[in-house]
């Protein structure tokens, strides 16, 4: 009897188990089903007024109206994106917080954050590569220096007494700036911010000279002659300024680096909610209006599915460690 009674006791743990674990997909299926059934967040980890702001809001207001939820664009700076990518991190995975954050950004963090709380290849689930951006050399309008020859001569003449602004210690900005000096062989300061929007009024000002940043936040105040731009940092010219030389044109051949524009989910959103949300983010990025102002801001329009969006990250992750 004690055995008959071990047999059934053990088949009911069975059949909780079974049917615990036929409720939690029953549940995931109803909840993909139902999606979206109220307002989205979407976190954007740089300050309001630059470059992935713009991305942003921008993503969050057309693909809104494509699946028939508000969607909010919570901007979270500060520590080259990190303070955001662990915010999304801590989410729940339930498809109502997303991000539009970079993968280089996230690439580089590991080797600069030492006691960085998460791991963009197990806490993200990146849903569409939106696009990538143009990484231009800006210096304020009375900086002495036309062209980049200009500037590595200065430079050599006045080592250490010359700076550059970046969004934050590791960032691309960061590595952009410390990249320029290894190449040039020349010694800059580096003055961190939050992001572009904080670093701006110094550098129009005047009290840093120069950024090689994304271009979407300068463009306004370089058709207002507030900055120039002496170099773009693609392999190829731009199509948005295509009378600014490259930087191997310029004089340092070579050096090449791009923005990136990725929309995430936290680990674990369900795989329907991931599909969803690509099918209508890639419709989104084929609206005529969309495909103009992200162009115009020298953005080239990416897409794709979410299997060409998860290849990149490790090769990412690989080139940078």
């Amino acid at each position: 009897m004690l055995s008959s009674l071990k047999y059934f006791g053990r088949r009911a743990l069975c059949t909780a188990l079974a049917m615990g674990c036929w409720g939690a997909v029953a549940w995931q299926e109803a909840s993909a089903q139902a999606y979206p059934s109220k307002p989205l967040k979407m976190i954007a980890p740089y300050p309001a007024g630059g470059g992935v702001d713009a991305v942003a809001r921008l993503v969050a207001e057309r693909l809104a109206l494509r699946i028939g939820q508000p969607i909010v664009v919570d901007n979270k700076p500060g520590a080259a994106a990190t303070i955001g990518g662990d915010a999304l991190a801590k989410s729940t995975p339930d498809g109502y917080t997303l991000m539009v954050g970079s993968i280089t950004d996230y690439a580089i963090a590991p080797h600069v954050h030492k006691a960085l709380a998460f791991d963009q290849r197990k806490d993200f689930a990146p849903i569409v590569e939106i696009g990538y951006g143009t990484v231009v050399l800006v210096v304020n309008a009375d900086f002495a220096p036309r062209s980049v020859k200009e500037l590595i001569a200065l430079a050599k003449s006045k080592p250490g007494e010359l700076s550059f602004a970046s969004s934050g210690i590791g960032g691309l900005q960061h590595l952009n700036g410390e990249m320029f000096k290894q190449m040039a062989g020349i010694d800059l300061v580096h003055v961190p911010y939050k992001g572009t929007s904080q670093l701006l009024p110094d550098l129009l000002a005047g009290r840093v000279p120069m950024a090689i940043d994304s271009l979407p936040a300068h463009l306004p105040h370089l058709k207002t002659g507030k900055v120039r731009i002496l170099a773009v940092a693609s392999p190829t010219r731009s199509a948005t300024l295509p009378d600014i030389p490259t930087m191997t044109e310029a004089g340092l051949p070579g050096y090449v680096s791009a923005t990136n524009y990725t929309l995430f989910a936290p680990a674990g959103t369900p795989k329907s909610v991931v599909a969803l949300l690509n099918k209508e983010a890639n419709a989104v990025l084929q609206m005529p209006d969309v495909r103009e102002k992200l162009q115009a801001q020298g953005i080239v329009i990416t897409g794709g599915s979410v299997e060409s969006v998860e290849r990149q990250i490790p090769k990412e992750m690989d080139k940078w460690t």
